[in-house]
């Protein structure tokens, strides 16, 4: 016989007392078949977990656990009438899984469920036994076929959450966008004026090109393609185009940029502006016509205005009365801001210089004129 302190001890090592339907309890495999588990739950009577409260897939378990492992088991009768408590694993990682996904909801944590197929508007996952619902808007931030992601394993953040009508909503977008905008903010922290960076012409508008530097767009306005005047962006870009451009304007709040193309090393002004003098007649070509003058291109990007007043001394109403498109002139610098890049220039006064040079040039001495001297040099 057992005698009292022996009782007493059994009874403070197995309280049976806390033995109630729907406890959680901690095991340990004892025994395993293909149909059941044996587990030790430090009780009277051991427990036993049959195949289909084991795992939510029905695997055999055999193949899920081995004698000597632990883990939580919630208790479904006290007593299955043949002397063993029946137990459920499933059930207690449910318990697991949702208290889980609560403290992720509650505390804004990701979690990583697996996807199991697609159906109408979006996809279903299984975070252990508990069921997920993806939306198809909340799949990803980029466009894709949502049918990629079926088999795969998503982290993900749960936007939505009742478990008492087993609603679990997840978002996978959400983390994308996060690191996407953390990306962001250190690519623009990176950007400084004036430094080249390779890119990628991603789309054309009228007014200029987009390119991608790496994950950041920018825009080339169509001035600043080239240091000579762009009627299109096609003749200088094409999507697809890998090209080499200087960073002009960073506006990292509103996440503007602006770009350049033409090479700021060989700026038209800084190349030529000390080669040119009040006083000077140069040669250029007409490119465009205001109402009040003409502008004449001296190099590739240096251009001046003749006012309408100093293209001839006859009275004319507008420039196209005596000058042409691409036509070739002469013109004598009147001024010159270099800071402003502006220069002044005089076709008429360059006509009266010529003509004075050649009546001098045709001034005769002794019946030979200097015209006739050097006549093989002009």
């Amino acid at each position: 016989m057992i005698n009292e302190n022996a009782m007493n001890e059994l009874l403070d090592s197995y309280d049976v007392k806390r033995i109630n339907k729907g406890d959680i309890l901690e095991g340990r495999v004892i025994d395993v078949n293909d149909k059941e588990v044996t587990v030790d739950i430090k009780y009277a009577f051991d427990g036993v977990i049959e195949r289909e409260e084991l795992t939510a897939d029905d695997k055999n378990p055999l193949e899920v656990v081995k004698p000597g492992d632990e883990f939580k088991v919630v208790v479904l009768s006290p007593n299955d009438g043949e002397g063993f408590v029946k137990l459920s694993r499933k059930r207690a990682l449910i318990k697991e899984e949702k208290e889980d996904i609560k403290d992720a909801f509650d505390n804004d944590k990701t979690i990583k469920v697996n996807v199991k197929e697609e159906v109408k508007g979006g996809l279903v996952a299984q975070y252990g036994a508990v069921r997920v619902f993806i939306p198809a808007s909340l799949a990803s931030r980029e466009k894709i076929d949502i049918k990629s992601l079926v088999g795969k394993e998503l982290e993900v953040k749960i936007i939505e959450l009742d478990l008492n009508n087993n609603k679990v909503v997840a978002s996978r977008r959400i983390i994308e966008e996060e690191a996407y905008e953390k990306d962001q903010k250190a690519l623009w922290a990176q950007l400084k004026n004036g430094e080249k960076r390779k890119g990628v012409v991603k789309n054309i508008v009228k007014y200029g090109a987009f390119v991608d530097i790496g994950g950041i767009q920018g825009l080339i306005h169509i001035n600043d393609l080239a240091w000579e005047r762009v009627k299109r962006v096609e003749d200088v870009v094409s999507v697809g185009d890998e090209i080499e451009v200087y960073i002009g304007n960073v506006d990292p709040k509103n996440r503007k940029l602006s770009l350049v193309l033409k090479d700021v090393n060989k700026e038209p002004w800084n190349l030529h502006a000390d080669s040119i003098n009040i006083g000077d007649t140069l040669e250029g070509t007409v490119i465009r016509f205001t109402s009040f003058g003409a502008f004449v291109e001296l190099f590739k990007g240096v251009e001046g205005l003749v006012h309408i007043s100093e293209i001839t001394d006859e009275n004319i109403t507008k420039p196209e009365d005596v000058l042409k498109m691409n036509q070739k002139v002469k013109g004598k610098v009147l001024s010159i801001d270099k800071e402003n890049k502006k220069l002044a220039l005089s076709i008429k006064d360059a006509v009266e210089k010529s003509s004075e040079y050649l009546k001098y040039m045709n001034n005769e001495d002794d019946g030979v004129s200097l015209g006739d001297l050097f006549k093989d040099l002009f």
